[in-house]
């Protein structure tokens, strides 16, 4: 961050940029020494200051994904430096600190339609989508809770005709707008209409550099083929694009050739999750294979040149802890909620009550207090749960009827 004076120049040496004041603390953007730092000052300080030294520490170590004239994005998962969005980040963090816990993060699936067949889909069960009217709903609700993310997902978002509609839609004073989609029916006309509908994130998933293992994973013809084309396409509409991978046991010595699609797509960022189980006896990572992704990611973000690395090993395995019914909430598209996409459990419905009651109830559940370093759905107790699902009951099941 050290290449851009332009930018590190407007935060002024010392009197930095104000980016947010309540009562006992305020926090600026500052330029020390060529690098850009948050500086917390009032009697609660130190109530945020282990979630500053973690952004601190990205900004001195790491490279950002992209650099404009007047902000930083630092990751394609957070909201630019500076900017009011990521002033409502600081002010959740905050809160979340004095022990009121904000679902930043909130993903919504907007439609079943999908051209792939994955076996690793996690969109819910039931029949039909919410209607656009109950979706704007969500988004408004989700906006007043402090949500600063607002992701859309599951199955194809680009097969739902409102999708501009509801990206449009969304305050980008309030929140970012991500999208996953795998990229099966992206044009250059589409992906111009997303940039000009306001979407801060293209996210597109390659699972192998192999096109034949992608398509056999997709269980689709051509999918590597397209998905790599509407990332093409996102780049050269302006937009920001991440390619995801889901990292898994067998496919975790794929990741350097990867990494190097990547960057000859010229992607902003290569996002690596942990691939998740659906039932207890299903692979999951190894301590050792976590750390293979930690090493990547240091020396990754480290190294000069090319997109650099997101991973949920690092985000939520050492720097958060797992956010689930903590700092995100996932909106089904029949309206049931869960803590985050990967938990077969539901916790009500947005058509039935407003989703701040849902996020209440969610937190008096003991498996969503204290920080966790590991995902709940990676550990054997939480997954023996998932065996008094009964059989054939449609997803997500409801929690409280196990």
């Amino acid at each position: 961050m050290k290449n851009n004076t332009s930018f590190l120049d407007i935060t002024g040496e010392k009197k930095g940029i104000n980016l947010l004041s309540i009562p006992g603390l305020t926090i600026k953007l500052q330029h020390l020494d060529g690098v850009l730092q948050l500086e917390a000052n009032g009697h609660l300080r130190g109530v945020c200051t282990p979630f500053l030294n973690r952004i601190n520490v990205s900004l001195k170590d790491e490279k950002p994904a992209l650099v404009f004239e007047d902000k930083v994005v630092a990751s394609t998962w957070l909201p630019p430096i500076p900017s009011k969005v990521f002033k409502r980040l600081l002010y959740a963090e905050t809160q979340i600190a004095l022990g009121k816990y904000v679902p930043e993060t909130v993903s919504m699936e907007v439609t079943r339609e999908c051209r792939c067949n994955c076996e690793h889909c996690v969109v819910s069960g039931g029949e039909g989508d919410m209607d656009v009217a109950s979706i704007k709903r969500a988004i408004d609700e989700a906006l007043d809770m402090g949500a600063v993310i607002i992701t859309f997902t599951e199955g194809d978002p680009m097969l739902r005709k409102e999708i501009f509609e509801l990206i449009d839609y969304v305050d980008k004073d309030r929140a970012i707008v991500n999208m996953y989609t795998p990229g099966t029916d992206m044009t250059p006309e589409s992906a111009r209409k997303l940039k000009e509908a306001g979407l801060h994130n293209l996210l597109i998933s390659i699972y192998s550099t192999d096109p034949n293992q992608h398509d056999s994973v997709r269980r689709l013809d051509r999918a590597f083929e397209m998905a790599t084309s509407a990332i093409k396409m996102g780049l050269d509409a302006g937009l920001l694009v991440t390619m995801c991978t889901h990292v898994s046991p067998r496919n975790i010595h794929e990741l350097p050739d990867m990494y190097e699609l990547a960057s000859r797509l010229g992607v902003h960022e290569f996002s690596l999750w942990e691939s998740i189980p659906k039932k207890l006896g299903d692979p999951v990572l190894s301590d050792d294979d976590r750390k293979v992704i930690l090493d990547m990611y240091n020396r990754i973000n480290s190294t000069a040149g090319g997109p650099r690395i997101f991973s949920n090993t690092y985000f939520e395995g050492e720097m958060l802890g797992c956010m689930a019914g903590q700092r995100w909430m996932h909106v089904c598209v029949e309206g049931s909620i869960k803590p985050c996409p990967y938990m077969p459990f539901g916790f009500g419905n947005i058509k039935n009550e407003s989703l701040k009651n849902i996020w209440t109830s969610i937190r008096k559940y003991p498996h969503f207090k204290g920080e966790r370093h590991t995902c709940l759905m990676q550990e054997p107790d939480f997954l023996k749960l998932i065996k008094h699902i009964p059989e054939n009951a449609a997803l997500p099941y409801n929690f409280d009827d196990l």
